[in-house]
């Protein structure tokens, strides 16, 4: 078939990244849900405490049926098909829907690499730097017209300078100091277009470290920070978690040496092994939702921006798994920038932190330890999740309107 409406119609995404490790996940939890009813009917199956309260009522209701637990295989395998089909059928969706982001491109102020600056507007407005992580595209913050942080704090009289690191090229040698210098040099280009004016500093996730280190180093640029799901003590919940990440240092350094950086994927993989269900539970709900539902199109144009990730600059990677990770140097006050310690507590400056209550990839511990050290620091803790915060419906009248308050009136 070669109609022209054919002809037209884009590609299919890649996503959900990495395709192949979701649905190896939900194969597996399926096939072991089979694999272990004979195990739970003789009553050898191993409980966990967390569980077993739950089986043993389960249980109890079954064999209070007659002939429930008889068809109780039956019933197992006919919602393990359903819940299979919804999942692909939601793969499959995702990867033809018509939706694309169309939100035009703010004006380019400085590049250096493949590093740029955009330049929010309005002129004249409070300054405002926005760093987000390294792995991950900007545009999470300027995700659709209707929903976007950074056009939001336009219109509310703050200039947004917001950095694109994108993919690295020549900057696959960078290690953290490298970008974080870099991270000064387009701070200088924002307070020089700025006539001047410090600048009130924001960072997301991984930005919020670059910020701090900002602050710390070059007190003359930044007036305030405003920091967002930043972690810091990286041991202070899930250490072995963390641990299990910086002993990955040594073999990437080695799988991953001629390549110069850690793929996308790879990364993907390791934010998958947070919760390894994810996937299967968010793409059945999709794909029960219509497609021109507003929840859809939304769910689409977020999974856009999780697939759409950066690659780590493999000297940058090593230095986040092993100093961050594995030996918690910012939360034991020994993580160095070019040969300086980055001490928050000597960063005097107001700072807002504001810790999701619900956020899977930062521990909220992690991120409120940095609040408790900064000696002038206001923390918010909204009830949504790490990306939740910023554009998710109620984003904002939780976060939005409260950030852009401060932004402007620092306590």
């Amino acid at each position: 078939m070669n109609s022209s409406a054919t002809q037209n119609r884009p590609p299919p995404r890649q996503g959900p990244r990495p395709l192949a490790l979701h649905l190896a996940n939900a194969s597996l939890a399926w096939l072991s849900s089979q694999a272990a009813l004979p195990l739970w009917k003789t009553g050898s199956l191993p409980w966990s405490p967390a569980l077993a309260a739950d089986a043993a009522s389960l249980a109890q209701s079954l064999n209070a049926l007659d002939g429930a637990a008889a068809d109780f295989p039956a019933a197992l395998e006919r919602e393990l098909r359903r819940r299979a089909d919804l999942f692909l059928t939601g793969i499959d969706r995702y990867r033809h829907h018509p939706y694309r982001r169309s939100v035009p491109e703010m004006p380019l102020l400085w590049q250096e690499g493949t590093t740029r600056l955009l330049d929010y507007a309005p002129a004249g407005g409070v300054p405002l730097l926005v760093v987000p992580s390294l792995i991950n595209r900007y545009y999470i913050l300027d995700l659709a017209k209707q929903n976007s942080l950074l056009r939001h704090l336009a219109g509310q009289g703050i200039r947004s300078f917001a950095v694109d690191w994108d993919a690295p090229l020549a900057e696959r040698a960078f290690n953290l100091t490298d970008y974080i210098l870099r991270f000064e040099r387009a701070a200088e280009a924002a307070v020089k277009a700025s006539g001047g004016q410090k600048l009130c500093v924001l960072g997301y996730c991984m930005g919020g470290l670059f910020a701090v280190a900002l602050a710390a180093g070059r007190p003359d640029l930044v007036s305030s920070l405003a920091l967002l799901a930043t972690p810091w003590a990286f041991h202070a919940e899930r250490p072995d978690h963390a641990k299990l990440l910086g002993a990955l240092a040594d073999p990437f350094a080695s799988a991953f040496r001629n390549l110069g950086e850690v793929p996308v994927d790879v990364l993907q993989a390791l934010f998958a092994s947070l919760d390894p269900l994810l996937a299967v539970k968010k793409f059945i709900r999709f794909a029960e939702l219509a497609p021109d539902n507003p929840a859809a199109l939304g769910f689409v144009a977020l999974e856009d921006w999780l697939n759409d990730g950066v690659a780590l600059a493999l000297p940058s990677a090593l230095e986040c798994l092993r100093e961050w990770y594995g030996e918690d140097r910012p939360g034991r006050g020994e993580w160095r920038v070019g040969g300086h310690a980055i001490v928050p507590e000597k960063v005097d400056v107001p700072s807002l932190v504001i810790l999701p209550a619900t956020d899977r990839i930062v521990p909220p511990l992690s991120a409120k330890a940095l609040g408790a050290a900064l000696p002038k620091a206001t923390v918010m803790t909204p009830p949504l999740g790490h990306i939740g915060m910023v554009v998710a419906r109620d984003a904002p009248k939780v976060v939005w309107g409260k950030l852009a308050e401060w932004v402007k009136s620092p306590a």
